[in-house]
């Protein structure tokens, strides 16, 4: 006989529940809060389920309806903070049968899960049943047609939270490089005592499947040697390895060797590699003082870097419309990201091929499981073992294809330059290549010559090694151009026999190898193949959505804004204006303001004025008065620093001050210089190694062409940069070249900045977006949810 219950009403909005599942990763709260945040924006609620599937199967209050405010400063926290648990009830079909009681009753037909390839297929499993599960939960009386009726899809979408960084089809997964940020922190602080004792440390990080982790460390650190599960090494390894160190410490003078070992690795029969192993192997054969660290589970804690906050927040927000947009016929989607683009694939698609990686090393396939890695993670393995052992013989070009390659750093320093030099260098010497580098720039280069002292040298790796992590240029860099001097310019090219230029740098570095190409015809030494990396915080280089240092800045900036929120905190109540840099470009405002969740955002495409102001202050006003005691949590404000030439950083603390009238204040602060950061983030050292082999590469192909036939080729002038999910070479001119049709010469910055977008999101996020448009969205209706 059938049960009675009271009927479930269906929503009079649309419910979707969040939970995460597996082990935790820095970034899975921002997940949360994006699609808590994007569900209340799209007119829907949300619910948070509470430690993964074991509170999906229990129910009751483990499946809690979130507020807009019940989110507020999670973008900064650690771990997940709706729990995680692994639970094997709902492995079996009985545990699935009341985890779908759980949701009909709540009233919610669409899940977003963030978790592993496990948890995704569990939840995908789940979705597949759905029909079967519903019309048992009828038969047996547990509920009726009635209550079942609203309730006959089930939309799943994936979110990827896992430091392993290992599932297949995507560049990264939320939170893998705020570990990678851990490991590198803690390698680089053994830097000082393995160079003070000539010591070796042997470092194990995480990775049972996946060398992602391991790949990553090794290329951020300088590490002398690599063991990651998907290439294991050749048999007599042991011999290799030593001799590479032994190598690195008596020719080159390194003073400390680092080895890097991901947990899962092994030789090519599968026989484990060990940490242990490795150190008694260095120990008895080199005679070598070594130590072994263990990183464990320290990789997964703290707060997310810059990338994992946004990376997590446009993926949760993407998530939300894939829930939306969801047909009856659609596959369930995980969102991924290739280079800058956040994209939707065919969820079981992805967790297949994850697995076929797997089974690869499993069947000691090992070719078959590296063609199954992303593109990125073959390219970096390629480019890290093209650097590790620089001149080495196999690798030597025949002398006619050998070049003189000319470096030279071109404006304001960032975070990438050091690391993308010593990678061109490491490349020359490896294929027999001369590299040159050019100190302080044209204005060095061309006042050195007159004074008869050159500021162009051989570069040697000893030199250039210890600049894997250090911040700044090395070999000095100036704003100022070729134009400045050309004619001596054109002599030093002649007199050094410059066969190539790479150029580091920002605006500047593009407007000089414009300003070259422009004048090959009136001087033909500059008919040689010139290549641009950008590198500069602003990340205004026309041809490219991602620029050196521009991680490294936002990464300090958002220490900036955490401790200045915690003062905000502390004082109650307060406001706090930061200026951020930038030049005419509110990239970084824009992109801090994402990861931090800034209230608002002033930037100079869209200025500042009077009205703007003042809706924002009543915006203000509204949160304050609204946001059910959370008032200590504090607000941040970012301002680009030429937002406006009126509305300074200062003047509009001022004025937001004077219009709350008591009930609230607030400060500005200006970290200035601050911003272009330390030691440069992880991301920034692997990019500029990957960016710089791959610019090494195209300088490359031009050896053995004739002066017209390099000036023919419109790419022998060319910028290297990311567009949307491809790295490319553009050319500065000719037909589609970036000088005329992408470059907005006066304001510095490209014509079509892909970052404006992500305004929007900014706004939706902090609740702004109403205000902006004239009415009240989230604050007095969402009270009421």
């Amino acid at each position: 006989m059938a049960t009675t219950h009271a009927p479930v009403e269906p929503p009079k909005r649309r419910r979707i529940g969040v939970l995460t599942s597996g082990g935790d990763a820095p970034g899975m709260n921002g997940a949360v809060r994006a699609v808590v945040r994007m569900a209340i924006h799209s007119n829907c609620e949300a619910y948070a389920v509470y430690e993964g599937y074991e509170g999906l199967v229990e129910g009751g209050d483990m499946i809690r309806q979130l507020h807009w405010e019940d989110v507020r400063g999670w973008l900064s926290r650690g771990g997940t903070l709706i729990g995680s648990a692994r639970c094997l009830a709902f492995r079996e079909r009985a545990g699935r049968l009341q985890a779908a009681k759980n949701l009909v009753l709540r009233g919610i037909d669409a899940l977003v899960v963030c978790g592993g390839d496990g948890s995704l297929t569990g939840a995908d499993v789940f979705r597949s049943e759905w029909p079967g599960l519903l019309e048992e939960l009828v038969r047996t009386g547990q509920l009726t047609k009635q209550q079942i009726e609203p309730y006959q899809r089930l939309n799943i979408v994936g979110l990827v939270g896992s430091i392993d960084n290992d599932m297949s089809g995507t560049d990264a997964t939320i939170g893998c490089y705020s570990s990678l940020t851990r490991i590198c922190d803690a390698v680089d602080d053994v830097f000082d005592t393995a160079f003070s004792h000539q010591r070796g440390f042997v470092i194990e990080v995480m990775g049972r499947h996946c060398g992602w982790l391991a790949l990553m460390a090794a290329i951020s650190t300088g590490a002398d040697w690599l063991f990651v599960p998907e290439t294991p090494p050749r048999d007599g390894w042991e011999d290799d390895m030593c001799s590479i160190i032994t190598k690195n410490r008596t020719e080159r003078g390194n003073r400390r060797t680092i080895v890097i070992v991901a947990e899962g690795a092994h030789d090519r029969q599968l026989n484990k590699i060990s940490s242990n192993t490795v150190k008694d192997i260095l120990t008895k054969r080199l005679n070598l003082d070594t130590r072994v660290t263990v990183l464990g589970h320290t990789q997964r804690g703290g707060a997310a870097c810059a990338y994992d906050r946004w990376l997590s927040t446009l993926q949760g927000v993407e998530a939300v419309r894939a829930v939306l947009d969801m047909e009856p016929t659609t596959p369930s989607p995980v969102i991924t990201i290739r280079e800058n683009k956040i994209l939707r694939t065919p969820l079981m698609d992805a967790v297949s091929e994850t697995k076929k990686v797997t089974s690869h090393i499993e069947n000691q396939e090992f070719d078959e499981a590296m063609a199954l890695r992303d593109a990125e993670f073959k390219e970096y393995h390629f480019a890290y073992r093209n650097t590790a052992t620089p001149d080495h013989p196999k690798m030597t070009l025949p002398e006619n294809k050998r070049m003189r390659i000319a470096i030279i750093h071109v404006g304001a320093p960032a975070g990438g330059m050091n690391p993308a030099t010593r990678a061109a260098v490491g490349y020359c010497l490896t294929r027999g290549h001369t590299p040159l580098a050019i100190h302080n720039g044209f204005p060095g280069l061309c006042r050195h010559h007159d004074d008869k002292i050159s500021s162009v040298r051989e570069v040697k790796w000893q030199e250039t090694d210890p600049w894997v992590n250090e911040g700044g240029s090395d070999i000095g860099t100036n704003r100022s151009l070729p134009s400045e001097d050309f004619e001596t310019t054109a002599k030093c090219f002649k007199e050094h026999k410059f066969d190539a230029l790479f150029v580091i740098g920002g605006f500047e570095a593009f407007t000089a190898v414009s300003q070259l190409r422009q004048a090959r015809e009136k001087y033909p030494e500059f008919k040689i193949p010139m290549t641009v990396l950008p590198a500069t915080i602003s990340n205004n280089v026309p041809g490219t959505e991602y620029s050196l240092g521009s991680d490294t800045c936002l990464n300090t900036l958002i220490d900036f804004c955490d401790a200045i929120r915690q003062s905000a905190s502390s004082s109650r109540r307060r406001v706090f204006v930061i200026e951020t840099q930038g030049g005419k470009s509110g990239y970084i405002a824009t992109t801090a303001g994402l990861a931090v969740g800034a209230s608002a955002v002033y930037i100079p495409e869209e200025g500042i004025d009077i009205k703007m102001l003042s809706r924002d202050i009543d915006f203000l006003r509204d949160n304050f008065a609204n946001d059910k005691g959370a008032n200590r949590a504090g607000k941040i404000i970012l301002r680009n620093e030429s937002a406006s030439n009126t509305y300074t950083t200062q003047f509009v603390a001022d004025m937001i001050k004077e219009e709350a009238k008591g009930r609230f204040e607030s400060r500005a602060a200006v970290p200035g210089h601050f911003q272009q950061g330390g030691k440069p983030s992880p991301m920034d050292r692997i990019r500029a190694l990957r960016m710089a082999i791959r610019c090494m590469l195209h300088l490359e192909s031009y050896a053995g062409k004739t002066p017209d036939e390099i000036a023919a080729d419109d790419l022998s002038a060319s910028v290297i940069g990311i567009k949307g999910s491809q790295v490319l070479f553009s050319p500065m001119g000719g037909e589609k070249g970036l000088e005329a049709k992408e470059t907005d010469w006066a304001r510095r910055r490209p014509k079509a900045e892909f970052w404006l977008q992500l305004q929007d999101t900014v706004n939706i996020l902090s609740g702004r977006s109403g205000w902006r448009e004239g009415r009240q969205t989230n604050w007095g209706c969402y009270e009421q949810v």
